[in-house]
């Protein structure tokens, strides 16, 4: 019996090893999805084994082992497919269809060159960037990237400085279209949905030559998300974070088919005050305290909806964008005025609650994107629409001559934007390739409210530009264009609602609507150029750029004239502002080795007529009056990046940057400029683990952020010391559903040991407000 027992077991060990040892081979053709003719060569890889179809398609992988395999094929022009097989069975034959991508390498290559073969210093921020490093807003995401800063507004607004310059001096693009919004404010955040975005490009220096007056100091260009494959695929995004409560959610769609396709996706966020590492602030010379660390009314909503169609073919490419963002966000309460002494509400009920002051923004937008391809050239149209409808909402107190006012609407403005673009890329001049384009904007802009800051207005700008791009050689391309730029801006008079006291010579008094804007018409011109070289060794590439920029006055810098209650100050306007010119120096030098890289972007920047706003000795109703002028401004920094790669999972890199800035002229000769930067550094460990327990590519990542003191100030700015935070992160993919589509994981603590400090670049810096303190956040993402 023992025998049998034996013989038995050796039989099915031996059957179980021969079965082990034994190898399967897949045969297969490859085939165009639409026209069903074969393709050849074509890589198909699995398990480490490598084909490549042959002329009539057919391919064939030998030596693979029994068991669960992704079969991935590659051909370009095609979209990389990725099919699951089971080798159990004898089923070893397969056919393979592709889907052809052939009408975008036209446009894929264009921009490819471009950013290759730019002389500007730009970086790309690819999805997977955007995704790792997802903060509250997309520009906090974006500061992770050297040179690139933010001006944050609580916890779920900011907006970009690119190399220490912000506001209407960085252009945000949005598939193709200038974002308008009241970007002049210093507390208006940008109205962009960070989910759904696959590709940003930054430029980090003036852009005026292709993208118009406002982007003297940089671009983020938000690309369009790349057409989706045939069929149908969606993803669903949780988010929760633990310093203020939040909850997120954010889910997308796409589809297509043959020719026609369509995308759509739903964002909301939810979340209450914020924590900071602090018990008291002090602001004018009171000391607030915090109820349990929460800066009080400092919670917020969003809710957003977006959507795009399109029609691809062999010769266009059309896609039309509608979306709407909508929030509501409270303002810190200590920091609009100092009413809250005396207010009745009880801010600290609840830390989900919206108290006054806040403020409501709804941005809608609709734009087309439309791409013809000629043999020789691609010509671009983007039309578009904005509408920004933004209130702000404050205690009714009375001030100077103003009595209490009838209601909460302290401010509106409703802004509408029409926007044409029309740009031809011409490749048939030889070595060159030929840009040229024309840009039409119009703005008008109401104005509401009992609180008067800037009047309504409209404003006109158009815009023509050529640039050519000659490769001398493959490796050595000399780029350079011109433009000139027209514009004009109408203002409309604005008078108080209520009566002001005035003391006339004979000793009489009058009581008049004082005048705070008139009717004017303002007209601006100006030229912008560029000229640049790159070029690309076997391991060293290099970029130089000289370019001339100009930006035209805002109604705010040239008519505003009233009170800031925001910053509490009286802010006025200068009629007689010239536009801003500014010309800069670029110069890029990477090198890559094999597990190492490095590079260095220094600048120098030259404005004759920098606008700012300088505090002055004078005072309104007990209010400090703050002017709009101008002055020579010099500038130059740069940074600097370093990466490697050891054992092969471990990735290391540090970044530095740094902007010097000093006014040569005016008022404040020898101080720097608001909001300047300080010398900051970043240094970042990732290590991936391939399998761990349940977890699948498991990655690990540390970010230490250190920021030296910022002692170059302009009044009423205050030192702000240096500091040093660290951020620690996780990502998993988890098979929970399905193994082709895992659950991805994201875990991510931010300012670990809950570190006091303060952003030099921070709206409530100014009035001793600390950065967020300690944060856990948990997002997870299932893609279908």
């Amino acid at each position: 019996m023992l025998q049998k027992l034996l013989g038995v077991c050796l039989s099915i060990f031996l059957w179980s090893y021969a079965h082990a040892q034994e190898t399967y081979t897949i045969n297969g053709k490859v085939l165009d999805a639409s026209t069903n003719k074969v393709i050849s060569g074509a890589t198909l890889s699995v398990a480490n084994i490598y084909a490549v179809s042959a002329d009539d398609g057919t391919f064939s992988l030998n030596g693979l082992q029994q068991g669960k395999h992704n079969l991935k094929i590659t051909h370009l022009g095609y979209a990389t497919a990725t099919i699951p097989i089971d080798l159990f069975a004898d089923k070893s034959d397969f056919i393979i269809t592709l889907e052809s991508e052939d009408v975008l390498l036209e446009e894929v290559e264009l921009q490819s060159k471009k950013v290759d073969n730019s002389s500007v210093v730009s970086i790309s921020a690819s999805k997977e960037f955007l995704e790792s490093n997802r903060e509250n807003s997309l520009m906090q995401t974006l500061s992770k990237i050297p040179g690139v800063s933010t001006i944050n507004i609580g916890s779920g607004q900011s907006k970009p400085i690119i190399r220490g310059l912000g506001f209407n001096r960085v252009s945000v693009v949005q598939n193709g279209v200038k974002h308008e919004a009241q970007q002049w404010g210093s507390d208006h955040g940008l109205e962009i949905d960070q989910y759904g975005i696959e590709h940003i490009e930054i430029i980090k220096g003036p852009a005026s030559l292709m993208y118009g007056s406002d982007a003297i100091a940089g671009v983020v260009d938000i690309k369009p998300s790349a057409v989706p494959s045939k069929g149908f695929s969606g993803d669903v995004n949780l988010l929760a974070e633990s310093n203020n409560d939040l909850f997120g959610i954010s889910s997308g769609i796409a589809s297509r088919k043959e020719h026609w396709f369509f995308r759509g996706r739903l964002t909301y966020r939810d979340y209450g005050d914020y924590k900071v590492p602090a018990n008291t602030i002090n602001y004018e010379g009171y000391v607030f305290d915090l109820y349990k660390n929460h800066l009080r009314n400092t919670a917020g909503k969003e809710a957003n909806a977006s959507a795009s169609f399109g029609f691809i073919s062999d010769r266009i490419k059309s896609e039309t964008f509608i979306s709407n963002v909508n929030a509501k966000n409270g303002f810190f309460a200590n920091a609009h005025g100092l009413e809250v002494r005396t207010s009745d509400i009880d801010y600290d009920s609840s830390n989900r609650d919206i108290d006054l002051p806040y403020h409501t923004v709804n941005h809608f937008k609709i734009v087309n994107n439309t791409n013809i391809f000629f043999d020789t050239h691609t010509l671009t149209l983007d039309v578009g629409y904005q509408n920004n409808y933004r209130e702000e909402h404050s205690e009714p107190v009375p001030h100077g001559y103003m009595p209490t006012p009838p209601n909460t609407t302290e401010r509106i403005f409703n802004k509408n934007t029409y926007t044409l673009n029309v740009k031809d890329k011409l490749k048939a001049l030889g070595n060159h390739l030929l840009s040229t384009g024309l840009q039409a904007e119009l703005q008008n802009n109401n104005i509401g409210g009992w609180g008067f800051l800037i009047p309504a207005y409209e404003r006109y700008t158009l815009g023509a530009f050529v640039y050519d791009q000659y490769e001398v050689n493959p490796n050595f391309h000399v780029l350079g264009g011109v433009r000139f730029d027209y514009g004009f801006m109408n203002t409309d008079a604005y008078y108080d609602w209520y009566p002001s006291t005035v003391n006339n010579p004979d000793g009489s008094t009058s009581y008049i609507y004082e005048q705070r804007a008139q009717n004017e018409s303002l007209h601006f011109g100006n030229f912008s150029g560029s000229v640049g070289v790159n070029y690309q060794q076997e391991k060293t590439s290099y970029k130089f750029n000289i370019g001339k920029s100009f930006r035209m006055p805002l109604a705010n810098e040239l008519a505003s004239d009233g009170v800031n209650y925001h910053m509490y100050r009286y802010e006025k306007g200068n009629i007689n502002l010239d536009p801003e010119e500014s010309y800069q120096f670029d110069f890029e030098v990477s090198h890559n080795f094999k597990n190492f890289s490095i590079s260095a972007s220094p600048f120098f920047n030259y404005f004759s007529n920098f606008i700012y706003l300088n505090p002055t000795s004078n005072y309104y109703e007990t209010l400090q009056i703050y002017e709009y002028t101008q002055s020579e401004v010099i500038r130059y920094g740069g940074e600097m990046q370093v990466n490697t790669t050891l054992f092969d999972k471990l990735d290391l890199s540090a970044s530095a940057e740094y902007v010097y800035s000093e006014q040569t002229s005016g008022p404040k000769k020898g101080f720097t400029i608001p909001f300047s930067p300080p010398l900051s550094g970043l240094f970042t460990a990732r290590y991936e683990i391939a399998n761990m327990l349940f977890l699948q590519q498991t990655t690990f990542s540390a970010n230490f952020k250190v920021t030296a003191t910022q002692k170059e100030i302009v009044p009423p700015e205050e030192i702000t010391d240096g500091y040093q935070v660290l951020d620690l992160a996780m990502q998993a993919k988890i098979n929970a559903f399905t193994n082709k589509n895992p659950l991805e994981l994201r875990f991510k603590l931010n300012n670990v040991f809950n570190t006091k400090y303060f952003n030099h670049t921070s709206f409530y810096r100014l009035i001793d407000v600390p950065e967020a303190g300690r944060n856990i956040s948990i997002s997870l993402t299932q893609t279908f």
